[in-house]
C-alpha cells in the first residue's frame, strides 16, 4: 500500500458495484469520492429489487453503508453526473486518477413495436417505474407514479424481472381481492407462502376470487428463459442441465402464483382505442439454429395494461457515445470508452444482468485491476504519479462544495436516519 490518499479516484453510484469499488479503493489508501444521484445510495437493491425481499435488502443496505463509511471515502449524495456537474469535467479537471461508473440501468429497453411509447401512462407500462412504485407506495411521503394493477394485465419478458413484475400484478390482485372480503392479509407471507397455500388458511380457492390473472409472454420456451445463467463454455449435458433448471423454476413459479404463460409469442402490433393501448398483436414464432424467428401467424390479445419488461439499459450520458441502445464500450471487460482514458465501468452499467452476486463480482474484478495494474499500487515503480498537495486540497475543496450543495454534512449515519422512510 501506497501513504494514504495520494492517489484519489472517483466513483458514480454508491449502490452494490460502487460501494464494492470504494471499499477496495479504500483498503488501499485511495482518496475515493462516491457521486450518488440519490439521497439513499441503495440503488436497485431500494427500487428495483421487490420489497417482499425484506433481508436480502437489509443485508445489502449495511452492506454498503460500512462500504461508503470506510476511511478515504467521500460520500456525495443527491449529486447526478450529466445534471449537477459533467463527466468531462470530473474525469480531465478535478485531479482525479480515474472515474468509475457504477451509475447501473435505470432505462428500460424500448419495446419493439413502433409507437408503443406514445402510449406510456395510456395502457403502457414499463417494468421500471412500476417496481419503484410498488417498493415505495406505501410509504407516507411517496410522491412518485401511481399504477392501478387491473385484472388481465400482460407482461411482456421472459427474464427473472419479468417474473417479479408478474408476481407483484399477482400479489396486488390478491391482496386486494381478500379486502374486498374484509381480509387483511400480510404481502410478504403471501409471498412466501405462495397465493394457493394463503388463500387455503382462509379456506378460500384461487378459483372464489373470479380473476382472471396476469399473463406472461415470452418470444421462445421455457428452458429458454434466462432464469439460470448458462456457465461459458458449457458442454451438451450442462446446458441440458440449466435448461431443465429453467423449466422447473417457470413452473413452481406458476404453482405458486398461479399466473399464466404464454410461450413462442413476440409482439409485433398495437391494438389501439381512443388514443389507447389496449392490447397487442403477437406473431407466433419459431426456433431455428438457436435463433427466434417470427412467423406469419398472428394473434390479438385485449388487455387493460400491458407491461413491458425486457431489460434495463444505462441512461445517455453527455459525452458517452452509444452503440445502439448500450454505451459504446471498447473493453467490455473493464468498461473501457475510447474517449476517456481514464475511465472504468463496473456492474450492471456492463454486465447488465441486473443481479447482486455478478454486479458485485464485476466490481471487485475491476477495482483489483485498477489498483494492481492500472495504478500499479504494489510495484515500487507507480504507473501514475501521487496527487501534489494542491491539486489534493483543491479536490477536496470541490467535494465539500458538492456536498453542502445536497445539504451533507459529512455525518453518513445521521443523513441516512434522516432519509429513511418511515
Amino acid at each position: 500500500m501506497v501513504d494514504p490518499e495520494t492517489h484519489a479516484i472517483a466513483v458514480i453510484g454508491g449502490a452494490t458495484a460502487g460501494a464494492e469499488a470504494a471499499r477496495i479503493f479504500s483498503e488501499h489508501g485511495i482518496l475515493t469520492v462516491v457521486f450518488e444521484q440519490n439521497n439513499r445510495p441503495y440503488g436497485k437493491i431500494e427500487d428495483g429489487l421487490p420489497k417482499w425481499h425484506v433481508d436480502l435488502r437489509k443485508k445489502e443496505y449495511r452492506t454498503i453503508d460500512q462500504n461508503l463509511m470506510g476511511p478515504h471515502v467521500h460520500f456525495v449524495p443527491g449529486t447526478k453526473v450529466g445534471r449537477d456537474l459533467e463527466l468531462r469535467e470530473l474525469a480531465d479537471k478535478w485531479g482525479f486518477h480515474a472515474v468509475v461508473l457504477a451509475n447501473g440501468a435505470w432505462r428500460d429497453r424500448p419495446l419493439p413495436v413502433e409507437g408503443a411509447d406514445a402510449y406510456v401512462g395510456r395502457g403502457f407500462v414499463y417494468q421500471n417505474p412500476f417496481i419503484y412504485w410498488f417498493n415505495h407506495y406505501h410509504e407516507g411521503t411517496y410522491t412518485g407514479p401511481q399504477f392501478e394493477v387491473l385484472d388481465g394485465t400482460i407482461v411482456v419478458g421472459g427474464g427473472l424481472a419479468s417474473i417479479d413484475v408478474v408476481k407483484v400484478v399477482q400479489l396486488e390482485l390478491t391482496l386486494r381481492a381478500l379486502r374486498e372480503r374484509g381480509i387483511e392479509q400480510d404481502m410478504v407471507e403471501l409471498e412466501t407462502k405462495g397465493i394457493p397455500k394463503a388463500l387455503a388458511s382462509h379456506r378460500l380457492t384461487w378459483e372464489d376470487l373470479g380473476l382472471e390473472g396476469c399473463t406472461l409472454f415470452y418470444r421462445r420456451r421455457a428452458e429458454k428463459m434466462p432464469l439460470v445463467s448458462m456457465p461459458e463454455g458449457a458442454d451438451e449435458a450442462q446446458q441440458a442441465k440449466v435448461e431443465k433448471s429453467r423449466a422447473r423454476i417457470l413452473a413452481k413459479a406458476v404453482a405458486k402464483y398461479l399466473f399464466n404463460v404464454k410461450m413462442l409469442s413476440a409482439p409485433v402490433g398495437l391494438l389501439v382505442e381512443e388514443d389507447r393501448l389496449v392490447g397487442l398483436k403477437f406473431a407466433r414464432t419459431k426456433l431455428e439454429g438457436g435463433r427466434v424467428h417470427i412467423t406469419d401467424e398472428t394473434v390479438d390479445v385485449r388487455a387493460p395494461m400491458i407491461i413491458s419488461s425486457i431489460g434495463s439499459i444505462p441512461e445517455p450520458l453527455p459525452g458517452i457515445a452509444l452503440r445502439s441502445e448500450l454505451y459504446d464500450f471498447q473493453d467490455w471487460d473493464l468498461g473501457r470508452l475510447a474517449d476517456f482514458p481514464t475511465l472504468f465501468s463496473a456492474g450492471n452499467v456492463v454486465t447488465g444482468k441486473g443481479n447482486i452476486v455478478e454486479s458485485r463480482k464485476h466490481a471487485r474484478h475491476v477495482a483489483g485491476y485498477m489498483t494492481e495494474h492500472y495504478l500499479k499500487l504494489a510495484d515500487a515503480v507507480q504507473a501514475l504519479k501521487p496527487l501534489p498537495p494542491d491539486v489534493r486540497n483543491t479536490l477536496l475543496a470541490r467535494v465539500r462544495d458538492h456536498q453542502q450543495r445536497a445539504g451533507y454534512d459529512g455525518n453518513y449515519k445521521a443523513w441516512i436516519e434522516a432519509f429513511t422512510p418511515s
